[in-house]
């Protein structure tokens, strides 16, 4: 038995969202009860008391849509690499990169991503892996990490046949023998889904391929319509459009999430609506790669679940929300809509995608709920409650202020300090990769 207790309880329960001096009682890898932290500390006397100190004690965060293949990008420059179109952008820096992963880089890469979200109070991640230079076990790989260093993860392969038929066969063969695996563990920690890049790397006998694979094994996650090349590529191509592609190979459904979803026409998202497929938005990636902005305030009209990502931009759901929140103004040119839209897919949509994947409720705090719990040094100098809460987290928060993350029950960071694993060591192995990976791709 663990208490987290001595700060401002943010529950996400409508039943009880805030206690301004309460605790978590956690037993296992559930949420025993919420309360105020003395009650708790009398009811449980011999439980580990990890002390808030006042700060805000909330669920822990959810990225609907990441690449941990990126994990060794940052600050990397290819000589030569002068992107003046989307497609330039990934075949000159994304696909350079994954061609040069192998297994050893895509571990290192996990490692970077789950160490920055645990940081960050990120306890759940859906990602969305290429390394097409070793592509046979790398989300196996991916697996071996997040179970070590305590990640909730979904875990799918990028088919595409950018590298030839012979790599896109196998990385249909890994996600099927990845999705195989994980139907028979039936874990809440790790899932699975079966990933494709985009629509226009993807022929319709490729297509096929991919269904009769995974046999209703999962859902899909894919790149959908992120630049225009999906929608002209679908026209010129088949004579229809990206999401009649889509639903005649039986791609869409309630398990199956949609990535980005910016060139999608009212019809098309009509279509999502009704197989209550799912769309992810990720407005920091989109705006860097001047691609657009997704019609969220149109998905929320239809009824869709649309969750929040960053497709790897950050690893702070808390930055992403604050980007979410102004580009869907400026986009609408209203100063007054988007903010139940932005604040809705972090705080409750992304959840309720988890939820379609797991056995338990998550991102909430309440009696039966996983245990995915972040402590955030946050001290407020306005009034603060459930009836502003997302005000404070949009103008005051960043993802840095976490001080402490749980996952499944198990503490992972306190104190800002990780004690799940040597960081030391695993940043020198992380390095190592890294320097690695930019000598080759800079010969």
């Amino acid at each position: 038995m663990l208490i987290i207790g001595n700060g401002r309880v943010i529950t996400r329960d409508e039943a009880a969202p805030y206690l301004p001096e309460g605790g978590v009682a956690v037993e296992g890898e559930l949420i025993r009860e919420v309360g105020p932290t003395a009650a708790l500390r009398a009811k449980y006397p011999g439980a580990e008391f990890i002390d808030a100190r006042g700060g805000v004690i909330m669920p822990g965060l959810i990225n609907a849509h990441t690449h941990i293949y990126s994990g060794l990008a940052r600050g990397l420059s290819i000589r030569g690499h002068d992107p003046h179109t989307f497609y330039q952008v990934l075949d000159g820096m994304w696909w350079n990169i994954d061609r040069h992963l192998d297994l050893e880089g895509t571990r290192a890469s996990a490692y970077a991503t789950i160490l920055e979200c645990i940081k960050n109070g990120v306890t759940t991640i859906f990602d969305h892996h290429a390394s097409y230079w070793e592509i046979t076990g790398s989300l196996f790989a991916l697996r071996d990490v997040a179970k070590e260093m305590g990640m909730r993860a979904g875990l799918c392969y990028e088919v595409s046949e950018r590298d030839g038929l012979k790599k896109c066969d196998e990385a249909i063969e890994e996600n099927a023998a990845f999705a195989k695996w994980a139907a028979a563990e039936k874990s809440d920690m790790i899932s699975a889904m079966f990933g494709g890049h985009a629509l226009f790397t993807i022929s319709d006998a490729t297509f096929e391929k991919m269904a009769k694979a995974n046999d209703g094994l999962t859902g899909f996650h894919i790149h959908v319509c992120e630049g225009s090349t999906d929608r002209t590529d679908s026209w010129d191509r088949y004579g229809m459009r990206p999401i009649d592609r889509l639903k005649i190979h039986g791609i869409l459904g309630p398990k199956t999430i949609l990535g980005h979803c910016i060139e999608l026409t009212d019809d098309e998202l009509d279509e999502i609506a009704a197989t209550d497929t799912m769309c992810v938005t990720n407005p920091e990636s989109n705006m860097g790669n001047a691609v657009g902005v997704a019609p969220v305030l149109k998905m929320f009209e239809k009824g869709i679940l649309v969750g929040l990502g960053t497709d790897a931009y950050t690893h702070d759901m808390l930055e992403s929300l604050k980007v979410e929140l102004i580009i869907q103004r400026h986009h609408a040119r209203l100063p007054n809509v988007g903010w139940m839209e932005s604040t809705g897919m972090l705080f409750q949509n992304n959840a309720k995608m988890v939820e379609r994947y797991i056995s338990r409720p998550i991102g909430v705090l309440k009696p039966g709920a996983l245990a995915d719990v972040a402590v955030f040094d946050y001290a407020p100098f306005t009034p603060f409650s459930d009836a502003n809460v997302d005000g404070h987290m949009i103008f005051g928060f960043q993802g840095r202020m976490c001080t402490h993350t749980m996952i499944n029950g198990k503490l992972l960071y306190k104190d800002r300090k990780l004690v799940a694993c040597d960081e030391a060591a695993v940043t020198e192995r992380i390095y190592a990769a890294a320097d690695r990976l930019w000598r080759e791709l800079n010969p």
